[in-house]
């Protein structure tokens, strides 16, 4: 159940058929439904998004697999799913993604130890500290 009241103007038929352009579907997904409310937002957001996901350096199934790992962190199930399914369809196997949540898990927990223990960062990996690693 949504908490706002989805729009329908001019700038939102453009997002939504440039979703539709990019994504080679006819699907717009209840994320940019909902964010129709805010006509600008949407357009800023799938703006970004389509920069920041399009193919680069870091592969784009890579990209996927990161912002499910930040989806969980981040308890956003609705995430979790569309960037899964995502995944998915761009050819992560059942093994990847066990293999994934597995590294989740363990950076989680890792993360929280160190948190918990206070772990001072040791100088080789301050690259603040001469501006690169020290070996």
């Amino acid at each position: 159940m949504t908490t706002v009241i989805r729009k329908n103007s001019g700038l939102v038929e453009d997002v939504f058929h440039d979703i539709r352009e990019t994504r080679d579907t006819k699907y717009i997904n209840n994320f940019w439904k909902d964010l129709s409310h805010n006509e600008e937002e949407l357009s800023e957001t799938w703006k970004s998004l389509k920069t920041v996901m399009s193919e680069g350096s870091i592969p784009y199934i890579y990209k996927e697999m990161i912002y499910i790992a930040v989806s969980i962190i981040n308890n956003c199930n609705y995430c979790i799913h569309s960037h899964t399914y995502a995944a998915r369809k761009k050819g992560m196997t059942d093994d990847q993604y066990k293999e994934l949540l597995s590294v989740i898990v363990m950076a989680n927990k890792t993360n929280a130890l160190a948190n918990a223990l206070g772990t001072k960062v040791d100088e080789i990996y301050d690259t603040s500290i001469e501006g690169e690693n020290k070996k």
